[in-house]
């Protein structure tokens, strides 16, 4: 199969239109419309329901929007990894690629690869946040050499196919407006908290505020939904809702919201996932920094919107 009709059907699935896909692709909608109608006719199936509004996958369409996206992005691993081999760069030499949750990549895995460059010289690698589910998936199929995960819900599975290390616990903190009236008092007890409104962007922050809030005694009001971390924050500092987070964010937060501990505050497991499999010769050294970076975790005191300034 011609994986130019392959990225074909990704864009079309990823913007949910036929004439988005061809303005991006500089084609035209009559030949987007004819590649999507071959790759239809050689697998037999149909892959894209068509409606008032774009179109969107049928169950099969889905199933193979997934794959492609793997094969895909495999493909585009081995380009790399034929011109590196020109180059002269050798396996050893191939980019770094370095996957982490939201909250970690926004400080601990920028700084660990700061320091093993510092130590070993330069090298081409790259970073992609996701959740840890999503993360874990792209190690398996060999997109990832490295991912810095957490054991938040649903946690993580225990698979032969993948070598993890913990790192440490991280603490989650309450992330509040300035001018909050909890802000600066020290930790706090969750229930003192109970009449607030709470947002959350992913299912494992949320399971970890439910449970800490039943011991307790009280369901926490999840009334808004984020799509992402950033979105979250913004919820926050503009007043509408609280949330819970990871404290590793740190000065990573904007400078318009103020954290506070809570008293037996909910903890997460980090960890460091590889494959077994040809491990990246890079992943073990990086690894060994992010277990340094992780160890000084530990309570931290609240922060401040005067404090970020």
């Amino acid at each position: 199969m011609d994986l130019t009709v392959w990225r074909t059907f990704v864009t079309v699935c990823r913007l949910g239109s036929l004439s988005a896909a061809a303005a991006e692709l500089n084609h035209t909608q009559s030949a987007v419309s004819r590649q999507i109608a071959g790759l239809e006719r050689q697998l037999g199936v149909h892959l894209l329901e068509r409606r008032a509004r774009g179109v969107r996958t049928t169950a099969p369409g889905e199933v193979f929007r997934r794959h492609a996206l793997a094969t895909l992005d495999e493909a585009e691993r081995a380009l790399r990894a034929v011109r590196e081999a020109q180059d002269g760069d050798g396996a050893d030499g191939r980019p770094l690629a370095v996957g982490a949750t939201p909250s970690l990549a926004a400080g601990i895995v920028p700084e660990a690869v700061r320091r093993l460059l510092e130590e070993t010289g330069p090298r081409r690698w790259s970073l992609r946040p996701g959740l840890t589910g999503s993360l874990y998936e792209q190690v398996l199929a060999g997109r990832l050499d490295v991912a810095v995960v957490t054991d938040a819900p649903p946690g993580l599975p225990d698979d032969p196919r993948i070598e993890r290390r913990f790192l440490g616990l991280d603490e989650m903190v309450v992330v509040l407006p300035a001018g909050h009236p909890q802000a600066g008092h020290g930790r706090v007890h969750i229930e003192t908290l109970a009449d607030q409104t709470w947002v959350e962007d992913n299912d494992g922050s949320a399971a970890l505020l439910r449970r800490h809030a039943a011991r307790a005694g009280f369901s926490p009001r999840i009334d808004l939904a984020a799509a992402d971390l950033p979105g979250k924050l913004a919820l926050v500092a503009t007043g509408h809702a609280i949330a819970l987070v990871p404290g590793v964010l740190g000065c990573a937060l904007r400078t318009d919201v103020t954290t506070t501990a809570l008293v037996d505050a909910p903890t997460r497991g980090i960890y460091a996932i590889t494959p077994r499999r040809d491990p990246h010769p890079g992943a073990a050294p990086l690894i060994d920094r992010l277990a340094t970076a992780c160890a000084a975790l530990g309570p931290r005191p609240a922060r401040t919107a005067a404090a970020a300034d």
